[in-house]
């Protein structure tokens, strides 16, 4: 009879056990092993070589394999200032800061979320690189390499996203006369996406 309570203890034993490696596998178990520090990495980055005037878009995707961090804002001493913009049902709006998912994705592509340049201290040609430093709340500032790319450049065209050449000009909550008047500011969005 000595046999059935150590029997007893070896199955609560290993049950404890199951149940903890099944713990293991769970995805919010990576952003708190590392004690919630996000683990940002950019990629994807690209600026469409602007077709005059004083401006220019930026792409990118942040990958981050950690816990949640927020993209507070970007720099580049190529304008005089770098701004944060997402556009939604075809308006466009500045943004203060965007955050970036534990375990996620922060996409930054044409018909979304975008960067503007403004104010150029000189126009990016293709095949020039621009340094841009993505300043983030806990994960600081990241320096990237964003290479100029022909204006019709998409790596992100997928289906069923907005065609951002399907915004008008007129819903945008950007006032018109802080935009330049050349088509520069709307380079980034005559690309049709499919």
């Amino acid at each position: 009879m000595r046999r059935a309570p150590l029997a007893l203890g070896a199955i609560a034993l290993s049950a404890g056990l199951a149940l903890t490696a099944c713990g293991a596998g769970d995805p919010s178990a990576s952003a708190s092993s590392n004690g919630g520090k996000p683990a940002v990495k950019v990629g994807e980055a690209f600026i469409p070589a602007p077709a005059g005037g004083d401006m220019a878009a930026g792409f990118f995707i942040v990958h981050n394999s950690g816990g949640a961090d927020t993209l507070t804002s970007v720099s580049s001493a190529i304008a005089e200032q770098v701004t944060l913009h997402t556009t939604k049902g075809g308006v466009m709006r500045e943004q203060k800061s965007f955050p970036v998912p534990a375990d996620g994705e922060l996409d930054f592509e044409r018909g979304g979320n975008h960067l503007m340049f403004e104010n150029l201290k000189h126009m990016p040609k293709e095949g020039d690189k621009v340094s841009v430093q993505l300043h983030f709340a806990k994960s600081g500032t990241v320096t990237v390499t964003f290479p100029v790319k022909a204006a019709t450049y998409n790596p992100t065209a997928k289906s069923g996203h907005t065609s951002a050449s399907s915004m008008s000009m007129s819903s945008m909550s950007t006032p018109m006369s802080s935009m330049s008047s050349t088509p520069s500011h709307t380079s980034h969005s005559s690309h049709t996406s499919h």
